[in-house]
C-alpha cells in the first residue's frame, strides 16, 4: 500500500470470520490514517495431480477463475463464489493428504454448486465433465429433476 507503514500501525479492531479461518484487523497508523488486514491461517503446501499426470500447486484464484468461466453470473456476489472455493479447500485439506488429484477438486466443486444452484451445477458440469452429446446433458437435467422433486417432498 503506498505511503501507509504497516509495521508502525496499531491494531483497533479484531474479528474472526465466520468461517473461523480468516481475521479482519482494523488498524490506524500514527499519521491517522486507516485500513483492514485480513489474516488467513497457513495452511500445508498442496500439488494438484492434472490428468496429463502433471503436478502443479493448489491456486485458489485459478480455481476461482475456472468456475467463473464455466458458471458465469450465476452467483448473488463474489461472496458466494468465495464461499465455494473455501469449502472446496476445506475439504481438500481435511484430506490430510500433500496432493489431490483435479477431478476431485472438481467433484467437490460441483458438491457444493449442487447444493446452491443447479443452472450453475449443469453449466459447470458441462464443461467439467466434456460432455459429448446432448444425451449426457439430458442425463444429467434428470438426476438433478429427481433430486428436486425428493427434496420437495421432505
Amino acid at each position: 500500500m503506498k505511503g501507509i507503514k504497516i509495521g508502525n500501525s496499531r491494531v483497533l479492531e479484531s474479528r474472526e470470520s465466520a468461517d473461523g479461518i480468516t481475521i479482519r484487523r482494523r488498524r490506524e497508523t500514527p499519521d491517522g490514517k486507516r485500513f483492514t488486514t485480513y489474516e488467513r491461517v497457513e495452511r500445508p503446501i498442496l500439488a494438484v495431480i492434472k490428468s496429463s499426470g502433471a503436478r502443479e500447486l493448489f491456486d485458489r484464484a485459478k480455481l476461482a477463475n475456472s468456475i467463473r468461466r464455466s458458471v458465469g453470473k450465476f452467483f448473488k456476489s463474489e461472496v458466494e463464489l468465495e464461499e465455494i472455493i473455501d469449502a472446496v479447500e476445506d475439504r481438500t485439506h481435511d484430506l490430510g493428504e500433500s496432493e489431490i488429484e483435479s477431478r476431485l477438486i472438481g467433484e467437490f466443486v460441483l458438491d457444493e454448486l449442487a447444493k446452491r444452484n443447479e443452472v450453475a451445477y449443469v453449466r459447470f458440469a458441462s464443461v467439467y465433465r466434456s460432455f459429448k452429446d446432448v444425451s449426457e446433458l439430458e442425463s444429467l437435467l434428470q438426476q438433478i429433476t429427481q433430486s428436486s422433486k425428493k427434496k420437495k417432498e421432505k
